[in-house]
């Protein structure tokens, strides 16, 4: 794994991925502007608040937010939704939440109107510098970065709303692994089944779900979560 002090400098064209960082807690919010700047990203506003993070991102108009889900005043919910706020106002700017917690309502409606260059993480399951970077890179990018823990419980919560039971169980697994943002080559070696299978079985997913396959791997976790959605506006 490629440490960040010698990955390659995420660039937009010519200049560095530019970041707006909204953590209340010092010690992280310190260690995570060293670790962006070591990894080549311009983190432009560091923010203790959710209040002074919108200024932030209407100043600076970042390409990427990294944001906590708890903050001041009332350390419940302020972070995500600000980042929910970023969502509607900048559609551009791509999110990634970086949080101890599964907020799952919030979690829904910040991923299932518009998957492209969204994320979330949970701080106590980053385990590895390089995989946290490279997630960053991929949700900057227009990509999706979800921890499998969120994955499952946003699955479990579309279950209760829109059952799942027409899919078999290994298409289950299938469709939690397309919602991390798994390659069909990704899903086969974790299966340990042929790619051939694993198209079968997605094409038999989006069958069962009244939903049309897509291109590329994002755009399949957007039918996923397009499919979670809808569970949630039939609740």
């Amino acid at each position: 794994m490629i440490g960040p002090a010698t990955t390659p400098q995420p660039t937009d064209g010519d200049r560095p991925t530019r970041v707006v960082l909204a953590e209340d807690s010092v010690l992280l919010r310190e260690g995570l502007l060293r670790l962006l700047a070591d990894a080549g990203f311009d983190v432009v506003a560091a923010c203790g608040d959710a209040e002074t993070f919108l200024r932030a991102v209407t100043e600076h108009r970042p390409d990427l937010v990294v944001v906590d889900v708890r903050m001041p005043p009332t350390f419940t919910d302020e972070g995500i939704r600000a980042a929910l706020v970023v969502r509607e106002q900048y559609p551009e700017t791509a999110v990634l939440v970086l949080s101890q917690y599964v907020e799952e309502n919030y979690a829904t409606e910040l991923v299932a109107g518009r998957s492209r260059g969204v994320g979330y993480l949970l701080k106590d399951r980053v385990a590895d510098v390089g995989d946290f970077v490279e997630a960053l890179r991929r949700v900057s990018g227009g990509g999706t970065a979800l921890d499998p823990e969120v994955v499952s419980q946003l699955l479990v919560r579309a279950r209760r709303r829109d059952p799942l039971e027409r899919l078999t169980p290994r298409e289950t697994d299938v469709l939690g692994l397309m919602a991390e943002g798994r390659s069909n080559t990704a899903i086969a070696a974790a299966l340990v089944v042929t790619e051939g299978a694993v198209e079968k079985h997605v094409s038999s997913i989006f069958a069962k779900l009244d939903l049309p396959p897509a291109e590329h791997d994002h755009r399949r976790v957007l039918a996923v979560l397009r499919w979670l959605e809808r569970g949630d506006s039939e609740g």
